[in-house]
């Protein structure tokens, strides 16, 4: 007998309004049922995986979708916390952004962003992209016990 797949929870650290209604669309169509957690810059971020305030009941997600360039604490200073932090360092990070620069490639995964995409201009293939990242960190990789989404089709 198969157990039911869990909702994979999923945090979108996004300060744009457009980006996050279209990573929510593209969300709803993936294969694995998603709850997504969005918070609009690095210091909510930060305080959601910490569990800390407004986010003291809040899920450790499964998956953090992360863009770079947002106010008061950008993408790059969350991403060296949270893997510089032994509770959260587990959860991939994927850099969801519209930097294409070098230098921001080679920087996130220096600090060991598990991914690091650029978001394309195009709608259809934005949601492509989100299926693409979904699909593969809730399908197809397997995460350490207590962070990442667990099967439960074995």
């Amino acid at each position: 007998m198969t157990s039911p797949t869990p909702d994979v929870q999923i945090l979108l650290v996004e300060d744009d309004p457009g980006d996050v209604l279209l990573t929510r669309e593209a969300l709803e169509g993936a294969s694995t049922p998603s709850t997504v957690h969005v918070v609009g810059d690095g210091v909510e971020a930060m305080a959601f995986l910490r569990k800390e305030g407004q986010y003291a009941a809040a899920p450790t997600p499964d998956l953090v979708l992360l863009d770079l360039n947002m106010p008061r604490m950008d993408g790059r200073e969350v991403l060296a916390a949270v893997k510089a932090d032994a509770t959260l360092r587990t959860i991939p990070v994927v850099v969801l952004t519209t930097s294409g620069a070098e230098d921001d490639v080679v920087r996130s995964y220096s600090l060991y962003a598990n991914a690091y995409v650029t978001k394309p201009l195009d709608f259809d293939d934005f949601g492509e992209v989100v299926r693409h990242i979904d699909d593969f960190f809730t399908g197809v990789a397997r995460a350490p016990r207590g962070t990442g989404p667990q099967r439960h089709d074995a």
